[in-house]
């Protein structure tokens, strides 16, 4: 499996044939408590750097980017009713949406765990 990374603060991870997108737990923290989230619908064709959700926190709302185009393929239906999910799991069982990709070049621009940490520091 393998996990990239965004200036932005969005991870996407390969699972198969499709990819899963959210965010870092870093862009989590500085959120805060999220009270919503919304995704794209599924079919929804996306260019790279398109926003495929928004998040609203108690501090602000933002949108989270596409790491790669693609079409959307669903959203994490548990944020509806959850949203703090991605505060708890950002990397795991908050996930945002999952794609499939477009064009797999497109990940020789986004960081790896180490490129992203060293981002950070």
């Amino acid at each position: 499996m393998s996990i990239y990374y965004t200036k932005e603060h969005e991870w996407l991870r390969i699972e198969g044939d499709e990819v899963v997108v959210g965010i870092t737990q870093h862009a989590a923290d500085e959120l805060g408590e999220l009270v919503f989230v919304e995704g794209k619908d599924a079919g929804t064709d996306v260019a790279q750097g398109d926003s495929v959700a928004v998040v609203e926190s108690v501090k602000a709302a933002s949108d989270i980017y596409a790491p790669v185009g693609g079409t959307v393929t669903s959203f994490n239906d548990a944020l509806s009713d959850d949203p703090s999910l991605i505060n708890r799991e950002p990397e795991a069982g908050g996930w945002i949406v999952r794609m499939k990709m477009a064009d797999r070049s497109q990940l020789d621009g986004l960081l790896d765990a180490a490129a992203y940490a060293a981002l950070l520091a």
